[in-house]
C-alpha cells in the first residue's frame, strides 16, 4: 500500500478528491497526513477522515529556508511513500526537493510547458488561446518544469474569464490526480525512472 503525504495552502478541494478516492477498499493509496503552510480551511477535510495533520506556518521569504528544513523534518517523521502538493501555494526549496525526490508529484491548471507559475489559468486567458489544460508532474527545482506524468487539453470557449475556466479544469486535474497516485501504487508509473543523475565528485 502506498502511503501518501499531502501538502495545502487553502480549500484542498484536490485533497478532499484523493481523500474520497483513497477510502476505497480496492484504491492502493492511504493518506497518512496532511500539511500546511497556514491554517488552511482544507484541515477540515482531513480531520473528517481521521487523518493526522500538521502546519508549519510559511513566516516570509526571509526565512524560507528554515520553513523548508522544518517541513522536512515533519514530513521524514512519517516517511511517505509519496508526497502530494495540492495547492501549496509556494516553491519548494531546493534542499527538500532534493531530500524527497522524485518522489514528489504537483497538479497544474495547464498544459505545461504552456503557463507554468501561479496563474496559469489567468495566464491562459490573457494569451487569448482556445484551449488550455490540466497537468500532473514531477516536482523538481524549477517552477512547474518537472517531467510531466498526465496531461489534458481543456477547451476555452467564449465568454469563459479565469473562474470559469478554472471551475472546468479542477474535475480534470482532481482525476488526473487520483489517476496517477494509483498508477504510481501499482508500478504503472514509475517515479525512479524520474530521478535526477547524482553528480560525479
Amino acid at each position: 500500500m502506498l502511503t501518501v503525504a499531502v501538502l495545502i495552502s487553502g480549500t484542498g478541494s484536490n485533497l478532499r478528491a484523493l481523500l474520497e478516492a483513497a477510502s476505497a477498499a480496492d484504491y492502493p493509496a492511504r493518506i497518512i497526513v496532511v500539511g500546511a503552510d497556514r491554517e488552511a480551511d482544507g484541515l477540515a477535510h482531513a480531520e473528517a477522515f481521521g487523518i493526522p495533520s500538521f502546519v508549519v506556518p510559511w513566516q516570509g521569504k526571509e526565512r524560507r529556508a528554515e520553513w523548508g528544513s522544518e517541513l522536512a523534518d515533519q514530513l521524514t517523521v512519517w516517511n511517505p511513500d509519496l508526497i502530494v502538493l495540492s495547492g501549496l501555494m509556494r516553491l519548494l526549496p531546493a534542499a527538500v526537493v532534493s531530500r524527497f525526490a522524485p518522489n514528489i508529484i504537483n497538479t497544474h491548471p495547464a498544459y505545461l510547458p504552456e503557463f507554468p507559475g501561479a496563474h496559469g489559468v489567468r495566464d491562459a486567458i490573457e494569451a487569448q488561446v482556445s484551449q488550455t489544460g490540466a497537468s500532473v508532474i514531477v516536482v523538481d527545482e524549477g517552477v512547474d518544469s518537472g517531467p510531466i506524468l498526465a496531461q489534458e487539453r481543456i477547451a476555452i470557449v467564449p465568454g469563459d474569464d479565469e473562474h470559469t475556466l478554472h471551475e472546468r479544469i479542477k474535475p480534470v486535474e482532481r482525476r488526473l490526480l487520483i489517476d496517477v497516485v494509483r498508477d504510481i501504487a501499482n508500478g504503472a508509473i514509475d517515479l525512479a525512472a524520474h530521478r535526477e543523475p547524482t553528480p560525479h565528485s
